[in-house]
């Protein structure tokens, strides 16, 4: 089995993403964090970074570049990311602390839970946290725009949605691992 290096484009993109975490964070609270100008520059730097986690993946699985690396920085990336936006946002006053807590602590707390039962294997994204990422990223990139009116109420019905699917796949995960753990050690 070759091995793979842990310098490859993957790996770049998740560094990437990392380093934009704090480039992102300083334009969004540029000129006191409601400047329409800097909003759209931040909500652009973000979106970069959302597309990084997209490819990074991609180039790890279709190219054979997965590494140890990868499979720790990715998610520490993607929750470095979120939970910055997130934070960030209820700073600003532009998202509810409550919806903020709620969201990091679903990502804490099924973090640990994978930790907790690493030993019985991986638990995998499932189809609804995928689709709970996404829409969350949808969610907070549409928040950081400066939006008005309409397009407002449609960001908040977003990151609506994004809290429900939170809750829900948090939700499943814990329901899958309990019944993991029910059905007794794995052979193997």
């Amino acid at each position: 089995m070759t091995r793979v290096p842990v310098v490859n484009l993957a790996n770049a993109l998740t560094v990437l993403r990392m380093v934009l975490v704090p480039v992102f964070l300083l334009v969004l609270f540029a000129d006191g964090g409601h400047e329409p100008r800097t909003r759209i520059v931040a909500f652009l730097i973000f979106a970069a970074a959302i597309v990084t986690d997209r490819l990074d993946g991609m180039l790890a699985r279709n190219c054979g570049m997965v590494t140890d690396f990868g499979t720790m920085a990715d998610p520490i990336a993607d929750k470095a990311l979120i939970g910055a936006a997130l934070i960030g946002l209820s700073m600003l006053g532009d998202l509810w602390w409550w919806v903020t807590v709620l969201i990091l602590a679903r990502e804490v707390g099924i973090t640990l839970l994978r930790f907790a039962v690493l030993h019985r294997g991986v638990i995998p994204a499932s189809r609804g946290g995928k689709l709970k990422t996404l829409v969350q990223a949808v969610g907070i990139g549409l928040l950081i725009l400066p939006l008005t009116g309409p397009w407002l109420v449609t960001a908040w019905a977003v990151m609506a949605a994004a809290v429900v699917l939170t809750v829900l796949t948090g939700a499943d995960y814990i329901r899958s691992a309990v019944v993991d753990m029910r059905d007794g050690p794995r052979a193997g």
